[in-house]
This record gives structure tokens, C-alpha cells and sequence, in this order.
């Protein structure tokens, strides 16, 4: 485990892309555990904090990518999504199966946010938070649409929206 230099890039470690997401947490150790459970994670590093105990720094490989992660230090600017009375930012993480992932994440302790459903551009897609405060959506792809289709069926699905609220 560890990190290694890709071959194919030098300026990235190898099995990692471009852009990787850094989350702050609130108890960075249960934040993995949960990971864990929930998304299958794999934990490739984890660095402990000054205190010895506190997590400095986490790579977690989920699926092909990796996340990090570090657990809430104000004294540092690394506040969790709680300080701020919730995040702006979400994950989307696509999987083989979304129900039974969708069951998993929900079984681990995430609250859910969208049910699973068939949704316009061609994914079946569900929404989850997690207990640290981010919300993740989690796809599986059925159907490779055109813009123009997933256009056409988002007009569609707006107008059967609206129609429903009055």
C-alpha cells in the first residue's frame, strides 16, 4: 500500500486522477470506519496528528479513485461541514448496482436524502448523507443518452414537476 509515482503521468501518484476530493471531517477515524462500511473503502494511508491519535491526513481508495480526508482542526482552517451548518459540496459515486449500494450506505448509518429512481439522463440515482455531512449521490448508468434526449426528457420531467405542486 502506500503511494507510488504513476508511470504514465510523474506529477501524479500512480492509481490516482487529476482531481481528488479532500474532505474535512468531524472524528476523522469513524469518518474512514463509516467509509468503510458503507462504500467499501480501502484505506491506503492514514496519518496520525500531533496528539497521536487524531488523523492528520487519510487516503481512501473507493472503487478507481481516491478520496482524503482529515479531521476537523479550526486552529488549522479544516472546519467539518457541521461548523457551517452543512456542506456545498456533494460526492457522486457510480457503482455497479446502485440499490444494493444505496441499502449498504443506509445500513452503515447514512440518512437518506432521494430515494432510488429511473431518472431523466439515463441513470438510476439515488442521494444519501452521510453522518460527517456530505451528501453523496449514488448511480448506476442505464441508458447512454444524446443531449438532446436527456434535454427532451428533462423538459418532461420539469413540466410533470410542476404539475405536481399545484
Amino acid at each position: 500500500k502506500g503511494r507510488t509515482m504513476a508511470k504514465s503521468a510523474k506529477w501524479i501518484p500512480e492509481g490516482h486522477h487529476t482531481v481528488t476530493p479532500y474532505l474535512v471531517v468531524r472524528d476523522a477515524g469513524k469518518a474512514i470506519d463509516f467509509y468503510k462500511r458503507a462504500f467499501g473503502a480501502e484505506e491506503a494511508l492514514r496519518m496520525a496528528g500531533p496528539d497521536g491519535t487524531s488523523v492528520m491526513h487519510a487516503e481512501l481508495r473507493i472503487g478507481d479513485a481516491f478520496i482524503y480526508l482529515t479531521g476537523e482542526n479550526p486552529e488549522w482552517g479544516k472546519k467539518a461541514p457541521q461548523s457551517y451548518g452543512g456542506s456545498p459540496v456533494s460526492l457522486h459515486l457510480y457503482v455497479a448496482d446502485v440499490d444494493a449500494a444505496f441499502k449498504r450506505a443506509v445500513a452503515a448509518g447514512a440518512t437518506v436524502k432521494m430515494p432510488v429512481d429511473d431518472m431523466f439522463w439515463g441513470d438510476r440515482y439515488g442521494q444519501v448523507t452521510d453522518p460527517f455531512g456530505f451528501d453523496w449521490g449514488i448511480a448506476t448508468v442505464k441508458e447512454t443518452l444524446t443531449p438532446q434526449e436527456i434535454g427532451k426528457r428533462s423538459k418532461d420531467y420539469l413540466a410533470k414537476m410542476s404539475k405536481q405542486k399545484t
